[in-house]
Order: structure tokens, then sequence, then C-alpha cells
């Protein structure tokens, strides 16, 4: 008779447990990788939202991109891929800015991009002007240059290439 009273308690509380809302481990995390134009060049400005439930926003800017906003799918795989590609340069906390003070030597007409991470962390952002100190930060702007190709977005910024 116990046996089956704790049966049936527990049997009572699985379903609360499976239609609670989701706990801090189980929250979206989103990253949002936003390029700016170059001054003078053709160089594509766009923004991409992805999160950790395979969804995306593609959001079209100037030279060349497809304008607009464009929604698309991406496998877990893809989003952890991408999440991981960026990691390093994810700052412990706040926001940290490679721009004009901050630079030895700046080359003005390049593009700059901004990575935001949002999750049970908070929110963290790295802003990267591609020109500054070029040599000194060449594996930033590299892993910066390589992560759009992790997601499935190149038919919407190959109008610029």
């Amino acid at each position: 008779m116990k046996k089956t009273a704790v049966l049936f308690i527990v049997a009572l509380a699985m379903p609360a447990a499976a239609t609670s809302p989701p706990g801090p481990a189980q929250q979206v995390e989103t990253i949002t990788f936003e390029t700016s134009s170059c001054v003078f060049g053709a160089c594509p400005g766009y923004r991409v939202t992805v999160n950790s439930e395979g969804s995306g926003t593609f959001e079209g800017g100037r030279s060349g991109t497809v304008t607009g906003t464009h929604a698309f799918q991406l496998e877990p795989g893809r989003y952890r891929a991408f999440a991981r590609h960026l990691a390093p340069l994810r700052p412990a906390r706040g926001t940290v800015r490679y721009t004009g003070e901050r630079c030895r030597s700046m080359d003005l007409d390049l593009p700059s991009a901004e990575v935001t991470w949002r999750s049970r962390r908070g929110t963290q952002s790295l802003f990267f002007e591609f020109g500054c100190d070029m040599d000194r930060n060449r594996a930033i702007s590299s892993r910066l240059h390589r992560a759009p190709s992790l997601l499935p977005i190149e038919d919407y910024i190959r109008a610029a290439r």
C-alpha cells in the first residue's frame, strides 16, 4: 500500500515537472553578429541573430547585401559551432572595444564588427574595427571574418562579393 501511495504521488508530480517553465540552465542563448559597411568601399553591412533553439534572422543593409529581414533555421550543431568559434572573443563581462583610442594605428576604410552574446551569464559584447592595429589583432580579425561562413547566410551576403 505504501508503495502504491508513493508511486501515485510521483506520478502526479511528473506532469507538473514536465510543464514547468525552463530554468536557468534551459534558457535560450542568442548571438548577434553585425558588420558595418566600409566608408569608401563595398563592404557588406548586415546583422544576423541566431539562438540556441535553431532560429535566426538576417537583416541586410548597404553595399550589395540582400536587404530586408529574412528568417532562417539552423541545426543545433551549426549554432554550437558558431558559438564555439566566437567563444574566445567573448568578454568575461561587459563590453570590450577595439576602436580609435585603444589603437596605436588605424586604417580608416575598413568595416567593423560587433558581436553580442545574451545568456544566463548576462550580456557581453565585443566591438572591433578591422583597421585597429591590423598586425597585432590579426587573430581577432581572422576569427571574425570566418564566423559568418559557419551560418546558412551565404546566399544573403553573396551579392556583395
